[in-house]
């Protein structure tokens, strides 16, 4: 690469370095957040021992479709009804919503208020439709 082709396309450059660092930092921040994050296809293994699946969707969106077996609490309300989450801090809870946005945030206070093993569905449920998996309309 000669230095002349660098000076005359340093934007160029500038943007590779900006694409390379949040490409990099991401997966770091996520990292050291405790956040834990699985795909659809992981989380059969995941669940196989006592766990819960928290969709913190929309009412309007849950009933759309939704995780067989899951339980759904918006993120508005989750600071409320924490203590109906209190007996299932020693489980396994997914955190999920429709694209996976929500369920960061939802997943951090999950942490935050004391509980143990806590995952994001990668993707949330665009992810899970995308491979075929169940979903129960109510």
């Amino acid at each position: 690469m000669s230095l002349e082709f660098i000076v005359n396309n340093w934007y160029l450059f500038v943007a590779l370095v900006v694409v390379l660092g949040l490409l990099v930092l991401d997966p770091l921040r996520q990292q050291a957040s405790g956040l834990k994050k699985v795909s659809p296809l992981e989380m059969p293994q995941v669940t196989r021992t006592d766990s819960v699946i928290l969709d913190v969707s929309e009412p309007v969106d849950y009933k759309k479709g939704h995780i067989p077996n899951s339980v759904n609490m918006t993120l508005k309300s989750m600071q409320a009804g924490l203590g109906k989450l209190e007996k299932q801090k020693k489980k396994t809870v997914i955190v999920v919503c429709q694209a996976g946005n929500k369920a960061q945030p939802a997943a951090k206070m999950l942490i935050k208020n004391g509980f143990e093993k806590v995952y994001v569905l990668s993707g949330g449920m665009m992810a899970w439709r995308k491979e075929n998996l169940p979903v129960v309309k109510s």
